[in-house]
């Protein structure tokens, strides 16, 4: 059947900014690969690195939050699946959704769980242990929590956060579905094509810095790792990559030391097949990490956290080595750029991971069949969740009216 989608977005895509754009893109790609319909609406502007979406031959539609033009605009698509890119949007949209298209299926991309990421941001901050327990008395989940079960779908790019939505929130797997990142299965021919090791030489670091657990990672390198490392291998560089890379990032520039910021990479590929090694200290977060991907796509291995690792790779070896401690981390990150044997062993991890977790077609498949099989059983799936029906029931009666307040308020500071 040729469905309609609606994709509403909390910005404009930026493929190469983040992880989170690459993801929406790749969606779009298993969508239009069954020849359903594209439209794509934000309230965002567009920036100057936004993906010309439209390039994919897709309708796109500016709309504004607490507006009717919005209802308008959704009666007149009358598409068959609505879908929201991260929670924030959805309660947005949500009810004006449910409203003028009752029959759509409405979809949440959480991209990773907001909450549980909030919340290992402020143990880590307030020196504490994280526990999954905390996350009951975390005010952002509350929201979060409830905008996934006003949805029909919600996709997990995460299996540890699948888990704890079953199990500390107690969310029936009915409501979730796992779709992880989808590659291209990584050819044996593809791998001859990138450097080698003695073609490949120093350091990278990568993310947008506007994500806090990147600028955490940065000044974790920055004031406790790098110059472990700068010690013993004296002729190595740290390159650091970041979209959107403020002052304050840029004033940890020190070529004397061989920490060396260089904002933006516009071709990640490119930079990433250079260098010899990625480390990505990340001390918090959630969801799966794109540029841990980027490195295995592109034959780096690196050095990473239990967070970074987290979800990513089941039970095959990681692609180089996971390390907590600092001085574990230092020692592990020099043994990957000194051994020859252990780095090609842990690039061909890195390859194994691409092949058995996140490959594209099989993923594609099962994301399918979950959404055909929830819209052709839609009324009995919804009748089975009656939080979801309480919770948007709740919404309407307070969400909506503030709206439309809003709304009200809106028109008469415009006259």
């Amino acid at each position: 059947m040729n469905h309609k989608v609606l994709i509403i977005g909390t910005v404009w895509p930026e493929p190469n900014s983040s992880a989170a754009g690459s993801r929406l893109l790749q969606l779009i790609e298993a969508f239009q690969k069954q020849h359903w319909q594209i439209e794509f609406a934000s309230a965002a502007q567009r920036g100057e690195f936004s993906f010309d979406i439209e390039s994919l031959n897709i309708f796109t539609h500016n709309i504004k939050i607490n507006d009717i033009g919005f209802d308008t605009l959704i009666k007149q698509l009358n598409p068959s699946i609505v879908l929201f890119d991260r929670f924030i949007i959805e309660e947005q949209f949500g009810w004006r959704v449910s409203e003028n298209c009752p029959d759509a299926l409405k979809i949440l991309d959480t991209i990773d769980l907001h909450c549980l990421r909030n919340e290992r941001h402020l143990a880590y901050k307030q020196n504490r242990e994280f526990k999954f327990e905390d996350l009951l008395h975390n005010e952002l989940a509350k929201r979060e929590i409830a905008s996934i079960f006003r949805c029909d779908i919600s996709l997990m790019i995460s299996e540890v956060e699948m888990e704890i939505l079953q199990s500390v929130f107690k969310i029936d797997l009915s409501l979730l579905h796992y779709c992880g990142f989808m590659y291209e299965a990584i050819e044996e021919d593809t791998l001859h094509t990138l450097p080698d090791f003695n073609s490949r030489h120093h350091f990278i670091s990568i993310g947008n810095f506007l994500h806090e657990p990147n600028w955490d990672s940065v000044l974790y390198l920055k004031s406790e790792i790098w110059s472990g490392i700068r010690k013993q291998l004296p002729k190595t560089e740290l390159h650091i990559y970041g979209a959107y890379t403020s002052q304050k990032v840029l004033q940890l520039h020190n070529l004397k030391e061989g920490f060396i910021v260089k904002d933006r990479a516009e071709n990640v590929e490119q930079i990433m097949s250079k260098a010899r090694v990625c480390l990505a200290p990340l001390r918090f977060g959630a969801g799966i990490k794109g540029k841990l991907a980027d490195s295995m796509l592109y034959g780096t291995p690196n050095v990473t956290t239990n967070i970074g690792a987290e979800s990513m790779h089941g039970d095959l070896p990681w692609n180089g080595f996971v390390a907590d401690d600092t001085t574990d981390f230092i020692s592990k990150a020099i043994e990957l750029y000194n051994d020859e044997e252990v780095w090609q062993k842990a690039q061909q991890n890195g390859i194994q991971i691409i092949n058995q977790y996140f490959e594209k077609s099989h993923a594609t498949e099962n994301l399918i069949s979950k959404i055909n099989f929830t819209l052709e059983n839609l009324k009995a799936h919804r009748s089975n969740n009656f939080i979801g029906n309480l919770i948007q029931h709740h919404q309407v009666a307070s969400s909506k009216y503030m709206a439309l307040w809003i709304e009200s308020k809106n028109k008469v500071n415009q006259k």
